[in-house]
């Protein structure tokens, strides 16, 4: 059961981590700690693709289950959780929606910077 609730636990984690990848820009233009760690987890992201790696998380997410006796029972964590952390798209649409949204986040990053220089 613990290592059923925690490989539960660790798919929320993975889904707030995805969320933060794709939405960490909106605290990160104001909050610098934040910013630093947005950009340096866009940057392992895109490592992780590039190289063909899987996610850490989902190492620990599969062992967990594998521990667990891999208790699969219908919870709403392996109903609906899991279906938005493991969506079944190619790997090159992952990495297009990546780049898109490196390229916004630096964009943002980047007019927050040049208008706090102007201002």
């Amino acid at each position: 059961m613990l290592y059923r609730t925690l490989a539960d636990v660790t798919v929320v984690f993975h889904l707030l981590w995805i969320l933060f990848l794709i939405f960490g820009c909106i605290p990160g233009l104001w909050v610098k700690w934040i910013r630093v760690l947005h950009l340096a987890s866009l940057g392992f992201s895109i490592l992780l693709q590039y190289q063909g790696w899987i996610c850490p998380l989902t190492h620990l997410e599969v062992w967990l289950r594998g521990k667990a006796g891999w208790a699969y029972s219908g919870s709403f964590i392996e109903h609906y959780v899991e279906k938005l952390v493991y969506l079944e798209v190619s790997r090159e649409a992952v990495f297009a929606v990546t780049l898109v949204v490196v390229v916004v986040s630096g964009g943002l990053y980047g007019l927050r910077i040049m208008k706090g220089r102007c201002a």
